[in-house]
């Protein structure tokens, strides 16, 4: 080696992070911002970010308000009494199951369609469908509590109730197919059909009350008429549900597809990254240190016991560099 610097291949470290790199090796400027950034230290892009942690505090100032007015402003409702609170939460938190089902399907179709294939859409596809499993619980669970008093049991086989369960396993299964090893176009494809014929059970679980005859009440909002049967400030409080909750998940779409991006990029190249820090430790063991103090074997010795002998473990049966 003409120098202590090892230069890697851009195409061996692509984005990895500047701190996995080896000790000594010289990362090329742009895979993960500028080369002098000192490991550890946070990315200049995730800082300037500052949008999305106003993103999730708006989501939570607009939950709490939401919580305050349905609790301890709206008045009771004329037939359900104290049980309409639930309403301000319950709806607003299925809609986000919707939509992130929906976001996971669309992301989908797009990744399946060769003009629009990109590891983008994967990735949105399963960070938004983990975000609609998570909410399809909270719907079954705050559905739930307004159940038991109503209806006098926690659970039904109603047709909401069955078609909302079945839709929560579907995409369950959806996340459990993103998990079986496979090859990585290979596994993306097979879980975007899926995440395609879960959704079809979405119009099913929706107009469920309509089309069969169900404990759980009709549309409130989006009714056959288009009126809706609430009004007032009951109405906005509402309407606040919607939009923070949606505030909400988009927060954390953003926070999951980071979390996504860096597992994959841990599955894809951490084992490349590995292999080039033990080449580059071994490098600097062979350049730095006496032959003695890598091997035990003293130096008059070493040259008895033939060519490689020298090599640290790491380059144990390679040729070094010239």
């Amino acid at each position: 080696m003409s120098s202590n610097t090892i230069d890697l291949d851009p195409t061996e470290l692509r984005s990895a992070p500047a701190e996995l790199a080896p000790a000594g090796a010289h990362v090329p400027a742009g895979l993960d911002g500028p080369a002098s950034r000192q490991p550890g230290e946070t990315p200049r892009w995730y800082t300037r970010r500052w949008w999305v942690w106003a993103l999730g505090l708006s989501g939570l100032v607009g939950v709490g308000f939401t919580v305050w007015l349905g609790l301890w402003v709206t008045p009771p409702d004329v037939n359900m009494g104290q049980l309409v609170r639930l309403v301000y939460v319950h709806p607003p938190i299925a809609w986000v199951c919707y939509l992130a089902f929906g976001v996971a399907t669309l992301a989908s179709m797009l990744y399946l369609w060769p003009r629009t294939r990109s590891r983008f859409w994967d990735r949105l596809a399963g960070a938004s469908a983990e975000i609609g499993v998570v909410f399809g619980i909270l719907t079954m669970a705050t559905g739930s509590i307004w159940g038991r008093p109503t209806w006098g049991v926690w659970w039904t086989w109603d047709a909401r109730l069955t078609s909302t369960a079945l839709l929560i396993v579907l995409y369950i299964g959806y996340l459990a197919l993103r998990r079986i090893p496979s090859e990585l176009h290979v596994r993306s494809r097979r879980a975007a059909i899926a995440a395609i014929i879960a959704f079809a059970d979405i119009p099913v679980d929706h107009f469920s009350v309509l089309w069969w005859h169900t404990l759980h009440q009709g549309p409130t909002v989006l009714t056959a008429t288009l009126v809706p049967k609430i009004t007032g400030i009951m109405a906005w409080t509402m309407l606040l549900g919607f939009v923070a909750f949606t505030l909400v998940y988009c927060w954390m779409l953003v926070v999951r597809y980071r979390l996504e991006t860096v597992n994959e990029r841990l599955e894809t190249e951490g084992m490349g990254l590995v292999l080039v820090e033990r080449r580059a430790e071994g490098i600097e063991e062979l350049q730095g240190n006496p032959v003695y103090a890598m091997t035990g074997v003293p130096g008059e010795d070493a040259g008895a016991q033939g060519p490689g002998s020298a090599l640290p473990p790491a380059l144990a049966g390679s040729e070094p560099e010239s």
